[in-house]
């Protein structure tokens, strides 16, 4: 990792050594005294950080925070694809138990999982001497809030998950049955969380960057309840966070996307990655082993990237999305905009036809690209601001963030609506994320239009206008769904858990195909023209996905074959 680096060669033959002592049909039993084993190893305050430092490392892996995160940022109402591109299966809900991101993941999780109880084994029993000052609870916290973000990416990836709280030392403890989201949440979530929310900091020293924070642990701990539907829980934990002052959105949104202002006043919980470090490993190599070197970056960019500059555009922005960027209507008197036309958050998140500003160093009218239905191009996670392509060998050092203060700012507005009703409040917090952004307030609008405000979701090319609602509690949660998560968040790992939890898939899919059918019927209203300049043809982003969508099948990813044909007891 970038400021924590990894050392997980070490920490994978300490690992490998374990697994190799406790296997009861083995015949050695020489010890060699130059090997590392558990014997020998958590015998200081270092060792314990080593051990630790992999567990974070283990954040690297491309299913948790890097480019294999396309193939379910593809498969909600933001993101689409060509059906020549790998992502085309999920975005047309046709994947199975077996194939790769469904494995990947789940195989990477439990990496970081079995990781992090190592370290939580070994240090209860662990002698308070070995460790200064508070370092052995926060090394403990630390280690509790990775273990709970693994199991909470577990739980809402697969709808549950089989609970590892130690290392397993025999076949039997290995396999055990698949538990529910609610008992892992009992089992490790919560407790975890609250036990890190109780022992980490504020915040970290500059070389200690990255690690785990107080904030991280209390907002994922809302974002737990939020995800439960107990909504004022929800809403005090998001509230500690804000009052605490430590967070603040930053001034310019792209802050949040790039590697130039990393660790900024916005991130509450981001992963390290280094284009620097390792230089000409593949972006794809996640991990030291003994058989493969680590990049210590990540392979999102070439994902997102346009193909005309190094990239493969992979994930393309819906064009749902594209067109609520478009009308992300500027606020003339919000000095942030600094006369521009496009807000700054459009500016951010994508590369649109006739776009203000550069992209990959070029003005509009050089840029290359915008065809065959392609009328968007992701900018979020790419290296288009100071590149003039995407780097070879798929690399990229731009971190990645889970938790940003937005998003806090958005959970709270939600948890405030579903605690009381209290529209007033959660508008007051959804106008600070969109004057930040610097577009008209739902208040702005709401003050000029006898307190209604647009129906932004709704297409304007296909309807003819945006609906006005009142506000109330019931449309302005409506906008924070389908307006305001989708437009702010996109693209960051958020979108198809939300639309999950909320049980509004099918709703939106049906929407959304009932635009492509329009478009595609009205092509002299489509191609070539505002808002979205369409080139050539219509892409079908949701012809077999409103139609295959089924929740019982789709909400959640299938448990890997690999899974069901190796633990015996996974069905019980």
């Amino acid at each position: 990792m970038k400021l924590i680096k990894n050392n997980t060669l070490l920490f994978a033959l300490v690992c490998s050594l374990f697994f190799v002592a406790c296997d009861e049909d083995s015949f050695l039993t020489e010890v060699n005294p130059n090997a590392i084993t558990t014997d020998t190893f958590w015998k200081s305050e270092r060792q314990y950080n080593s051990a630790l430092t992999t567990v974070y490392g283990a954040l690297q892996f491309q299913s948790i925070s890097g480019g294999e995160l396309i193939y379910e940022m593809v498969m909600g109402d933001i993101g689409g694809t060509e059906s020549w591109y790998r992502p085309n299966l999920f975005r047309n809900l046709t994947y199975n138990d077996g194939i790769y991101h469904v494995t990947d993941k789940w195989n990477e999780l439990y990496v970081g999982i079995f990781r992090a109880n190592q370290v939580i084994q070994n240090i209860q029993d662990a002698d308070a001497s070995l460790f200064t000052g508070n370092s052995k609870a926060e090394i403990e916290a630390q280690a509790k809030f990775l273990r709970a973000f693994f199991y909470f990416q577990l739980a809402h990836t697969y709808g549950g998950g089989v609970i590892h709280d130690k290392v397993a030392e025999t076949k039997e403890e290995l396999s055990k049955p698949f538990s529910t989201i609610a008992e892992i949440n009992a089992a490790i979530i919560l407790p975890d969380l609250e036990f890190a929310m109780n022992n980490l900091p504020q915040s970290w020293e500059s070389n200690d960057m990255g690690r785990a924070t107080w904030g991280a642990a209390t907002s994922l701990l809302g974002k737990v309840h939020l995800y439960n539907k107990e909504w004022p829980t929800a809403a005090g934990l998001f509230k500690q966070v804000i009052d605490s002052k430590v967070y603040s959105l930053t001034k310019d949104i792209s802050d949040n996307f790039q590697h130039e202002n990393e660790f900024n006043s916005e991130s509450i919980f981001e992963v390290n990655y280094s284009f620097d470090l390792a230089p000409g490993v593949n972006g794809g190599a996640v991990d030291d082993t003994p058989w493969q070197t680590s990049a210590e970056s990540s392979s999102i960019a070439s994902e997102v990237g346009s193909i005309q500059y190094g990239g493969f555009n992979t994930l393309l922005a819906s064009y749902n999305l594209q067109e609520m960027l478009v009308y992300d209507e500027v606020d003339p008197n919000n000095s942030i905009n600094n006369g521009n036309i496009e807000s700054t958050r459009m500016n951010a998140t994508i590369a649109v036809r006739f776009m203000e500003g550069k992209y990959y160093g070029l003005d509009f009218a050089d840029v290359k690209g915008f065809g065959f239905g392609q009328s968007a191009y992701v900018k979020k996670h790419s290296n288009w601001y100071h590149l003039p392509s995407e780097p070879a060998n798929r690399r990229s050092g731009i971190n990645f963030r889970h938790i940003r203060y937005a998003d806090v700012l958005l959970m709270y507005a939600e948890a405030v609506l579903g605690a009381s009703d209290d529209y007033a409040t959660a508008i007051e917090y959804i106008d600070m994320v969109r004057a930040r952004a610097g577009v008209i307030t739902l208040q702005k609008y709401m003050d000029d239009n006898g307190g209604k405000f647009p129906q932004l979701h709704v297409s304007k090319q296909v309807h003819g206008a945006h609906p006005m609602v009142q506000a109330n509690a019931q449309t302005v949660l409506t906008h924070l769904q389908r307006v305001e998560r989708a437009v702010e968040l996109c693209f960051e790992g958020h979108r198809w858990k939300d639309l999950v939890r909320w049980g509004i898939v099918k709703e939106v899919f049906t929407e959304l195909r009932a635009d492509e059918v329009w478009r595609l019927e009205n092509t002299d209203l489509s191609f070539d023209t505002a808002p979205l300049y369409i080139p050539g043809r219509i892409r079908p982003d949701f012809a077999l996905s409103a139609t295959n969508y089924n929740a019982e099948n789709h909400n959640y990813f299938p448990i890997p074959i690999q899974e069901l044909q190796t633990n015996p007891n996974i069905n019980n």
